[in-house]
């Protein structure tokens, strides 16, 4: 008998199942295959946590991008500011009243809000708008005159009510758009100034001859009226001949300023 095949007397007998198919002369306690995965002491086979890079990225991208955002805004607010320190300190005005310089009523700045090389038209413009005032307010110191020497109190409140309606209108209507144009370069202002002002000229001729349309036209200091005025009053007839050249005199400047702001207007499309 080989002694190599005898059994180790010492050595534990293997058990084995009777009720297994196969049973294998040796086994090994089977342990689970999926306990080093779920347990992290440092196994290969340890599970990892992936944390996406990207959204980090985009987080810190977008803090930047907040952050550049709001150093923008705060230097604009400052250069605001500034703009208006610096406007507030060369006393410049934006909508206040400062003309007349006695009683302001309107406002009115040709050397700080007119461009330079339109500002000499705008004096002319400006002065065509006194003009026309001058002309109705002498006009009503004529037929004044004309009244006390017995021409009736009737052409006086027509003469008053050319005054009152004449001023303001004129400014509102052909002045003002003018001005407005002139300084933000406004086609549609432009528009409004040629219209009314074309209204204005015809107004300046027709007072000029003063035809008798409206009690016999001596509500108004014209040519004609003058001829009737000398019959009764000569001071009063010097001063409606003196009516009428005011209004002639405004009748050619207004339509050479005009001609002078059609051909800046066009120069300008």
């Amino acid at each position: 008998m080989n002694p190599r095949h005898d059994p180790n007397p010492f050595e534990e007998e293997e058990e084995v199942n009777p009720f297994s198919k196969a049973a294998a002369p040796t086994s090994k306690p089977r342990i689970p295959s999926f306990l080093p995965q779920s347990l992290g002491f440092g196994n290969k086979n340890d599970a990892t946590v992936d944390i996406p890079l990207d959204t980090m990225s985009d987080t810190n991208t977008r803090a930047k991008e907040l952050a550049a955002w709001d150093a923008d805004l705060q230097r604009r607010e400052r250069d605001i500011k500034r703009r208006e320190d610096a406007v507030g300190r060369a006393g410049i005005p934006t909508n206040d009243r400062n003309w007349p310089p006695f009683f302001p009523i309107i406002h009115h700045d040709i050397a700080n809000e007119i461009p330079i090389h339109a500002q000499r038209l705008q004096y002319l413009a400006f002065a065509s708008w006194l003009g026309i005032v001058l002309c109705l307010v002498f006009n009503i110191v004529a037929v004044i005159v004309y009244w006390i020497k017995g021409g009736g109190v009737t052409i006086f409140f027509l003469a008053i009510i050319y005054a009152l309606l004449g001023c303001p209108l004129s400014y509102v209507l052909w002045y003002r758009p003018l001005y407005r144009g002139m300084r933000t370069d406004s086609a549609l202002n432009f528009t409004g100034f040629f219209l009314f002002y074309l209204l204005h000229i015809l107004f300046c001729i027709f007072a000029a001859i003063a035809p008798p349309v409206v009690f016999r036209g001596e509500s108004l200091a014209g040519i004609l009226a003058a001829i009737d005025v000398f019959r009764v009053s000569v001071l009063a007839g010097i001063f409606y001949i003196v009516g009428f050249a005011l209004f002639c005199i405004e009748s050619l400047i207004s339509l050479w300023v005009l001609q002078k702001v059609y051909m800046y207007f066009r120069g300008n499309k």
